[in-house]
């Protein structure tokens, strides 16, 4: 788990760097660490349960007409678990890193204006400062709100109740 946080933190703040590129702003590359994930997750807990890990998708005691309710919405809530982790991943780092490079992009117009843009530009300059510190901010958050919510799916699927 170590080792996938130290991953994806590396991905995330690599896109910091100027003239770099963030990696995990792509949803290809977000969805692909997911799906492998729980693709892990799910062969180990299958390895380790066989067919009664199925019984994750229907709690104990339910009634028979009230199964035929909840095993398709427990399934689908499962399988969008990946995807929704992907997309939480990719949306916060696109986000942020799209603004800081807009902002400086900004900037970089006005300095290339001359006159007195070339003072203003100082402004959005200033305003890159904070922003890189609540970015960096957001790549270790994200990273750890990523590992966690592995270690999360891991939880439920190893700990089934027979």
């Amino acid at each position: 788990m170590f080792s996938l946080f130290i991953f994806v933190l590396s991905l995330n703040v690599i896109g910091l760097i100027p003239y770099s590129f963030t990696l995990t702003s792509h949803l290809v590359v977000t969805l692909t660490l997911s799906v492998s994930s729980f693709i892990g997750i799910n062969i180990l807990s299958i390895k380790k349960y066989g067919f009664s890990f199925f019984s994750l998708f229907l709690p104990g005691g339910t009634s028979t007409i009230l199964a035929f309710l909840l095993v398709p919405i427990e399934l689908i809530s499962y399988i969008f678990k990946p995807i929704s982790l992907a997309i939480r991943l990719f949306a916060n780092m696109m986000a942020g890193h799209t603004l800081l490079k807009v902002i400086a992009g900004f900037a970089t117009t006005l300095m290339s204006l001359g006159g007195v843009f070339l003072i203003v530009h100082y402004l959005p300059l200033l305003i890159l400062i904070p922003l890189f510190a609540l970015e960096l901010a957001v790549a270790l958050i994200q990273s750890f709100v990523f590992s966690v919510l592995i270690c999360i799916y891991i939880n439920d699927s190893t700990n089934i109740s027979h």
